[in-house]
């Protein structure tokens, strides 16, 4: 390692690279994570002082105040009247829209100043329907902004942070992003930055395609619907086209007939999520 490397927790790591990317002018307004991050005062302090408003998530059992007092989140959870919750979709996912309820409560926050700048609150999220005898499920993000959000706004910031999760996912199946031996620093950023680099190439020749807002829909030689280029489908023709004696059109025919039947499972569960939002 070079020297003068020292250990520095997750939340300090990540203060320390969104402050150097604000200040280089990277255009951001909001930061989000996981409950490591949302449970450090310092990180939630050193966010708001860049600017940017952020939804971090928290424990269950993570003390948040109100004027009524500091509760647990769970506590003020279960409280919350029937006309609290709004159903609202964190964004489309694989099988659709990411449909939950949602609420939000007005909070303080001992982590920053309190000078009148900005608002904090509680968001707070728990599935549509709960099966019987199952014990519901909530999620809790402590939530601040430079000025007075929609709850709409707080619940797109926490379906985005879920892309972080797919870019490491993707990095580590599709480009062996964790298949180093880390045998020196030297040898561990090379491999590092090249498997970066391919899962960059492939995210580029992905969203390069024309999507369903140009009015392009996607369809083979017999006019069966597919689903878009993703990165795997790309992926796996090179692969095959590099490695695999087998013809280029016969590559092609199964890509077809793999995003063929994938535009159909994706329409099923679409109509699933829509009737269920309906009900």
């Amino acid at each position: 390692m070079p020297a003068g490397t020292e250990f520095a927790t997750k939340p300090a790591l990540a203060l320390v690279m969104i402050t150097r990317a604000v200040t280089a002018g990277t255009p951001a307004r909001w930061a989000a994570g996981d409950e490591v991050y949302g449970n450090d005062p310092k990180l939630r302090a050193g966010v708001a002082a860049c600017g940017l408003g952020f939804v971090l998530a928290v424990a269950t059992d993570h003390r948040i105040a109100t004027t009524a007092g500091t509760r647990r989140a769970i506590d003020l959870a279960v409280c919350l009247p029937a006309a609290a919750w709004q159903q609202m979709s964190a964004g489309d996912g694989a099988k659709g829209p990411r449909l939950y309820h949602w609420a939000y409560i007005q909070t303080t926050d001992p982590a920053l100043p309190d000078d009148g700048q900005g608002a904090n609150w509680l968001l707070i999220r728990r599935p549509l329907r709960t099966s019987p005898g199952t014990k519901t499920e909530y999620a809790f993000y402590r939530a601040h902004a430079p000025g007075p959000v929609p709850l709409c706004a707080l619940v797109a910031v926490a379906g985005t942070r879920w892309k972080v999760e797919e870019g490491f996912a993707g990095g580590k199946e599709l480009t062996a992003l964790d298949q180093h031996q880390v045998r020196a620093w030297t040898s561990w950023m090379r491999w590092t930055i090249l498997a970066m680099l391919a899962h960059a190439f492939l995210s580029v020749m992905t969203a390069d395609q024309p999507g369903p807002d140009a009015g392009d829909v996607h369809r083979d030689e017999a006019g069966h619907e597919l689903i878009p280029l993703t990165r795997n489908e790309i992926r796996r023709l090179f692969t095959g086209l590099l490695h695999r004696p087998r013809p280029a059109r016969e590559q092609l025919h199964w890509s077809c007939w793999r995003r063929r039947h994938q535009a159909t499972a994706r329409n099923c569960h679409y109509q699933r999520r829509q009737a269920l939002a309906v009900t």
